[in-house]
């Protein structure tokens, strides 16, 4: 292999590893982006933590159990059988596959048919939104 050669050769490959850095930042990138779309859906469209996080005696959210589930302060007014007492810890999504979780945010069913009990509301997000709180969900780090 003569001078040349080697200096297209290293040439090529300090393209092709400068290449793959840049998808590699992309990627990090466009995860970062779905986590920061799931945050809005679950903080500010879905409020989820009304109800998935406890509150201290002046009314605030606990922060260190951020929608780690919580006792259900508010109750109907007529009689209802399948009122959920407590929401269940959603934070990491503990126990949840991610196609399985996907499919409840799209369709508000598990996998098995079953349907979330009151109060929660069933959820028709598309795909990709979905797929982004389902991200976000999978961020949050669980200490319960």
């Amino acid at each position: 292999m003569t001078l040349r050669q080697s200096c297209v050769c290293l040439a090529r490959i300090a393209l092709l590893a400068i290449g793959l850095s840049m998808v590699a930042r992309a990627g990090d990138s466009n995860d970062a982006a779905k986590i920061a779309r799931g945050k809005y859906l679950v903080e500010d469209v879905g409020k989820c933590a009304d109800c998935h996080t406890p509150f201290d005696e002046k009314g605030q959210p606990i922060a260190d159990k951020h929608l780690q589930g919580a006792l259900l302060v508010f109750k109907p007014t007529v009689p209802m059988p399948a009122w959920a007492e407590r929401s269940p810890n959603i934070a990491g999504l503990k126990g949840w596959e991610e196609e399985e979780a996907v499919h409840f945010m799209m369709t508000g069913e598990t996998s098995d048919k079953h349907r979330p009990r009151p109060p929660m509301p069933e959820y028709r997000f598309n795909q990709e939104d979905a797929r982004a709180v389902v991200a976000y969900l999978r961020s949050l780090s669980t200490s319960k």
